[in-house]
């Protein structure tokens, strides 16, 4: 028998409707307060305190970038993108705003807690994919750096790489940092001693 999906209980979010005045809005906002949701009607611009909205619904036929407080596609919360029109422009606008969710209007007496669900379980896979990302650059940029400190300590007389990265290590242990703080130390302490000579050099074909 397969494990049933935790469906959460929204009761208590807060869910901000950016959207003319208009039918739609008012079978959304039923919807929403049946489930237990605080609603905010706004237009033609999300006030600051949607920033701490749990949920956001935006009109994409009349729909443009600066209603909101952040930049395209970087929404803090799950949007549900609201498409009456099927205008490839106004799609293409929904798209770069990497709604979460639809609704096709005009909206009846159901569909937005689905969309709800929806559009939350793929921001939280988003927000999820975006933090894997970074994390797997800082490696890489950590892993550079390493390589950087290697290479400046194989610099001297009778180092090799085998030898450089062992002296890379000790230094940690005796700064009692991680690898990578050493490494970091180690590539600034060669960048800055690189600065001085060079202004050493500037400054003696000056006099």
């Amino acid at each position: 028998m397969s494990r049933a999906a935790h469906i959460p209980n929204l009761g208590g979010a807060r869910a901000f409707v950016l959207h003319r005045p208009h039918a739609t809005v008012s079978a959304i906002s039923r919807q929403l307060q049946a489930i237990g949701l605080e609603v905010v009607d706004c237009w033609p611009d999300l006030p600051a305190e949607a920033l701490a909205a749990d949920f956001v619904f935006f009109d994409v036929d009349l729909g443009f970038d600066q209603q909101f407080p952040w930049a395209r596609g970087a929404a803090p919360m799950p949007t549900i993108a609201l498409i009456g029109s099927e205008a490839p422009g106004r799609i293409e606008w929904a798209l770069s705003h990497k709604a979460d969710a639809q609704l096709l209007k005009p909206v009846g007496n159901a569909g937005v807690y689905s969309a709800l669900l929806i559009a939350r379980q793929s921001f939280a896979a988003r927000r999820q994919l975006a933090d894997e990302i970074t994390a797997l650059q800082q490696r890489v940029a950590e892993r550079q750096t390493i390589v950087r400190a290697v290479t400046a300590l194989s610099g001297q007389d009778g180092v090799d790489d085998e030898r450089a990265y062992a002296q890379l290590r000790a230094l940690a242990m005796n700064w009692q940092v991680s690898l990578e703080d050493a490494a970091r130390r180690v590539v600034a302490l060669t960048e800055k001693a690189k600065t001085e000579k060079e202004a050493g050099v500037d400054q003696s074909h000056r006099a």
